[in-house]
């Protein structure tokens, strides 16, 4: 089992042997240079900058492509595409969200063509199915799918047990599981966004209700009131009572958790390195961890899909876009060499947090998600999932980002989802399902709220 350990000087040492590759007759020193190329990522902090550096030395090593590679946040992104669209100047690849793909797409700012190209070349049977499908709109790929992050329900299992409840398997369950939870041992049976109005509370919403198979609009009807929707409110109310500390928001869900105070937490993958003790930044600290740090890692199952018969789980996916007018061919030899011989080090940037969305070749349909459970993780980068979590949890990991799903994505309702996802328009409707009001009326009103943003649209 190997491990990809993540180190600026990785770059250091790549800079050295370009320079003494060069000074030999290398490639660089060719008559015919193949044009530079401009790569903006969303994975901006200085380590994982030199990290992609580094996979994009290795890059240039192999075509003679030079890369510079520019860190630039979401909202930063779609302005400056903007504006560089309309002067001609606009970088060769972007790293991106899939909404933000979509809707370049829909103002024709991208070159779809490269990407199919790309696609084509890699394999679309390769890539996870919803990935796709969220970069897709009318039967045409906006991006390449390239990784992402997936929410899951960490829980103790020695608690569970004390409790004398079973694993849940569906939110009913889960709610279930919650309150009995409480009941027995007086702590908090699940942690998770329910500050009403916050952007906690919208993800917890929207992950909850998912897989209890609510859908917020559905071919343009608004669905919010839907009896399934209806239920879901019902559930996520249950879960808001589970807590013996009040609501919480992300930060102080994941403290409850690392504190032992809580027996379960929705969160999302990034949450794999804490446990295991792995970011110094934020340490365990139940009361078990000062003699075992290692004891939640250890204490802790995941469930990675909730409801098998709901597959659908909060996320976020990142895809390769190509705008228009950049240099395509170039362009399109890096997305493939990302996404195939330099993919795992891409991973590698951000571990917990970047899973594969292509698992695999036409031959060895797994071998990316396997190189993905090898990888360093963490800020330490001292181990691999596989070797803390153990192969099972890894394959599971494919499963929950097969299943990531967000409402409206690939479909004409993404600019309405969007909009209600930015402001918060259901979760502000959460004060009155707290204190009392029938679900089925706090639904009723999330619809009204919702139909006013389409309306406006």
């Amino acid at each position: 089992m190997h491990r990809r350990i993540r180190s600026s000087a990785v770059v250091v040492a790549l800079t050295a042997t370009a320079a003494l590759l060069a000074a030999c007759g290398a490639p660089a020193a060719e008559e015919e240079q193949a044009e530079p190329i401009t790569f903006w990522t969303p994975q901006s902090t200085p380590e994982r900058v030199a990290a992609q550096e580094a996979v994009a030395a290795r890059f240039t090593e192999e075509t003679g492509i030079e890369v510079d590679v520019v860190p630039l946040a979401a909202a930063d992104q779609d302005q400056a595409l903007v504006t560089g669209a309309a002067s001609g100047e606009v970088p060769d690849v972007i790293l991106a969200g899939a909404s933000q793909v979509t809707s370049w797409q829909a103002q024709g700012l991208l070159d779809t063509d490269v990407v199919q190209e790309a696609m084509d070349t890699l394999d679309p049977a390769t890539f996870n199915e919803n990935a796709l499908g969220a970069v897709t709109v009318d039967g045409v790929a906006a991006a390449v799918p390239s990784d992402g992050w997936v929410h899951l329900i960490a829980y103790r299992t020695d608690l569970l047990e004390e409790a004398g409840v079973a694993v849940p398997t569906t939110v009913a369950e889960l709610a279930d599981a919650a309150t009995t939870v409480k009941q027995e041992l007086d702590v908090t049976g699940i942690a998770l966004g329910t500050q009403s109005g916050t952007a906690s509370a919208t993800e917890g919403i929207e992950s909850i209700f998912q897989s209890a198979g609510c859908e917020l609009v559905s071919d343009g009807a608004v669905t919010i009131d839907s009896p399934e929707c209806t239920e879901a409110a019902g559930y996520f109310k249950e879960l808001r009572d589970s807590s013996v500390a009040g609501d919480y928001d992300v930060e102080s869900a994941r403290a409850a958790y690392l504190a032992g105070d809580a027996a379960m937490l929705l969160f999302s993958t990034h949450i794999l390195d804490e446990l295991a003790d792995l970011d110094e930044a934020v340490p365990p600290s139940c009361k078990e961890c000062a003699d075992a740090p290692a004891f939640l890692a250890e204490s802790s199952g995941f469930i990675t899909v909730l409801d098998e018969a709901h597959p659908a789980q909060f996320g976020a996916t990142l895809a390769y876009a190509v705008p228009a007018h950049a240099d395509s061919p170039e362009a399109r030899q890096y997305i493939e060499y990302v996404l195939g011989e330099g993919y795992a080090d891409t991973l590698a940037v951000a571990t917990e947090g970047r899973l594969p969305l292509r698992t695999g070749t036409p031959e060895n349909p797994t071998e990316y998600l396997d190189a993905w459970g090898d990888l360093g993780f963490g800020p330490k980068v001292e181990s691999s999932v596989a070797e803390v979590y153990g192969d099972d949890l890894v394959a599971a990991m494919g499963d929950g980002m097969a299943a990531v799903a967000r409402w409206g994505q690939g479909t004409p309702d993404a600019t309405l989802a969007g909009l209600v996802a930015t402001q918060g328009t259901l979760a502000q409707q959460l004060d009155p399902l707290y204190q009392g009001t029938d679900p089925a009326e706090v639904t009723r009103q999330m619809a009204t709220e919702v139909t006013a943003l389409q309306q406006d649209q």
